[in-house]
Parts: structure tokens; sequence; C-alpha cells
């Protein structure tokens, strides 16, 4: 078994795909229009989707926003520098809501941005990013 997605409906496809593509980083892989089930889905990643997981983003036609709740957490990404990644998300117009820095009672060093929607994704620097 293994992770294929992570589905998050947005408000704004295209500016969720602008978001996850120039500010993230990642490719748009695919898209699907459902218009008669009003509906429409782009999967976005760092790489194709058998070999990756991917996140799926979901717009239900006439929702333009979401109560975000309080289950949900967050996305991690690994990232060889998380200051560096900072500071490029903040120069394409991204939101940093931590900047880069020691996990509280650790030595890992995390960050954290916010997409359009206000879901939290966490940047942990990895070597092996």
């Amino acid at each position: 078994m293994r992770i294929l997605h992570t589905m998050l409906r947005v408000g704004d496809l295209s500016r969720s795909i602008d978001f996850y593509t120039r500010v993230l980083g990642m490719q748009l892989l695919r898209t699907t229009d459902r218009p008669e089930q009003k509906y429409s889905l782009a999967f976005v990643g760092y790489g194709p989707e058998p070999e990756h997981a991917v996140i799926e983003l979901t717009y239900n036609h006439g929702v333009d926003h979401y109560e975000l709740g309080t289950a949900f957490g967050h996305i991690a990404i690994a990232v060889p520098d998380a200051a560096a990644a900072c500071a490029a998300v903040r120069a394409a117009g991204g939101n940093v809501t931590r900047e880069a820095g020691p996990v509280k009672g650790g030595t890992t060093v995390i960050a954290f941005v916010q997409d359009p929607d206000g879901y939290k994704i966490e940047l942990i620097e990895s070597s092996r990013a």
C-alpha cells in the first residue's frame, strides 16, 4: 500500500494551481472538468503520479471558500534550505506564517507557509530534499 494523493477543496482553482506550481514549484500533472457534476479537479505534485504522492485540488462550482475546521493539520514538504524556501515563497507573493527555525524541543529546522485557501504547508529542512 502507499498514499496516492491528498484532496483539498479550494475556492478558486486557477489561484490554487498558480500557488502550488509557481510559488511551491510543483507541476500541474492533469486536470478534469465535470460541468454536469459541477466540479473541476487539478492534480499537482513534484513528480508523476505512479511514482509520487500528489495533491488533488477540488473546486466545487459556485463555492468560493470553506471553513477549514480544526481536524486538518498541514501538508509537509522536504526542502534543502527552509530559510531560502521561505524567501522564495515570499518573493513569489506567498504567505510565510512561521519563519525557518528549530522545531520546539528539537533541532529539525521547519517553517510554515499558507496557501490561498488557508491550508498550512510545513517546510522541513532535509538534506534528502
